[in-house]
């Protein structure tokens, strides 16, 4: 493939998905949203008879693209995590986390076991397939919410500090997870005992070298401050996590960078790392990974059985984590009005509901008929959770009014 055959389809790609992107964040809705939706427009090309613009080869270079896309994706997440704020909220927000994470795995379990054949077959690959499925429903994105409460002025309200920590704790078990999944699913990776083992292994090592590696950033920082080279090794770390996680450990590489951005996120220049990373993957590497998402997105193989599953998948995620959050903030004894708002707050999906998915099927576990379903998802609970909010906080607002004029 002549090289500059990826150029127009990258060229229609960022255009659009700036377009999408600017439209859907004046009605509040996030970014993330407005790049799929480019890519599902770009992706019809595909059905345009004689067309010679989205090519096998193309395809091959935009997904190679993509491959990189979320491990920085991940590695910027990692860099944006707070651990200050979760050991402030504590208690609140583990149980919070508890309750969305096991909730929603298991909602997601059930239903693929009523349509995968799970109650029925017990065997290895199904059970780890139906497994992958509730993982996928453990990912939280609260970019929403936090925009929401921002308008709102509630973002440093117990509510929203315990929603956006219980945010940050449900990445690192989701990662978790995820890779053990992966583990156990495929790669030749042995028992569960040796995946578990690798897994702990990795997360031991990664901690033990990242604090070495923190030294080194805090003296080059000092030296160099908001100077270039800081970033540029940043990124550098960042790969190498995730190469040496996926190599040695048979963890997943987007674990990797995870973990590379966690270790670096408690520098005083981790700012200003974050800053260059956003700028590099959000203007090239994040919206090819999700417009490819959309543009790969296909109704071929759903038939009549598969999308009642799809239904009921997308109606156990958003109810998965508003029963579990919910519950786990009244555990915590916070008013009911106060439970409601940090279950809707944590329904919402994104960015690592698809990079979770696309693992599964790049792993051969999950159908890729279900990412469809997965969009739909995103899309219903970006546009849900922040009307649901406001209209709680109204009402909380008229109540208190109503009882102070009485």
């Amino acid at each position: 493939m002549p090289y500059f055959e990826i150029l127009l389809p990258l060229a229609l790609i960022l255009f659009f998905s700036k377009f999408f992107g600017i439209v859907l964040r004046k009605i509040g809705i996030p970014q993330v949203v407005g790049m799929l939706f480019a890519g599902l427009l770009i992706g019809c090309i595909r059905y345009i008879p004689g067309q010679n613009v989205l090519t096998g080869g193309v395809m091959e270079g935009i997904g190679f693209i993509a491959k990189i896309g979320v491990i920085l994706i991940m590695f910027s997440a990692g860099l944006e995590t707070d651990l200050k704020t979760v050991r402030a909220t504590g208690v609140a927000a583990l149980l919070v986390t508890l309750g969305g994470v096991v909730v929603p795995m298991g909602l997601g379990f059930i239903v693929a076991c009523g349509f995968n054949g799970g109650f029925t077959d017990w065997s290895h690959d199904t059970v780890v397939s139906n497994l992958f499925y509730g993982t996928i429903l453990t990912a939280t994105s609260v970019s929403v919410t936090v925009a929401t409460l921002k308008e709102l002025g509630k973002l440093s309200s117990p509510v929203g500090t315990a929603i956006i920590s219980a945010a940050i704790i449900d990445d690192v078990i989701g990662i978790i997870i995820l890779s053990f999944v992966i583990g156990i699913g495929g790669g030749g990776q042995g028992s569960a005992w040796v995946v578990l083992l690798k897994t702990v292994a990795f997360f031991v090592a990664a901690i033990g070298v990242g604090f070495l590696i923190r030294l080194i950033f805090k003296k080059l920082a000092d030296r160099f401050p908001h100077n270039r080279r800081v970033p540029i090794f940043g990124y550098a770390v960042c790969f190498l996590y995730a190469y040496c996680a996926e190599e040695f450990f048979g963890v997943a590489d987007i674990t990797g960078a995870f973990i590379a951005g966690l270790m670096l996120a408690q520098l005083h220049e981790s700012d200003y790392i974050d800053r260059k990373a956003d700028i590099t993957t959000y203007m090239l590497f994040g919206p090819v990974f999700f417009a490819n998402i959309g543009m790969t997105v296909s109704f071929d193989g759903v038939d009549a059985n598969l999308a009642l599953f799809g239904i009921c998948f997308i109606v156990a995620g958003m109810l998965g984590k508003f029963v579990g959050c919910t519950l786990g903030a009244k555990i915590k004894k916070f008013s009911w009005s106060d439970s409601f708002k940090a279950g809707i707050g944590m329904m919402a999906r994104a960015e690592v509901a698809l990079v979770c998915a696309q693992k599964g099927v790049e792993n051969h576990l999950i159908n890729s008929a279900i990412m469809p379903f997965i969009l739909i998802l995103i899309m219903i609970t970006s546009f849900l959770t922040p009307v649901i909010l406001k209209a709680i906080y109204k009402k909380d607002e008229k109540s208190l009014l109503s009882s102070l004029s009485a």
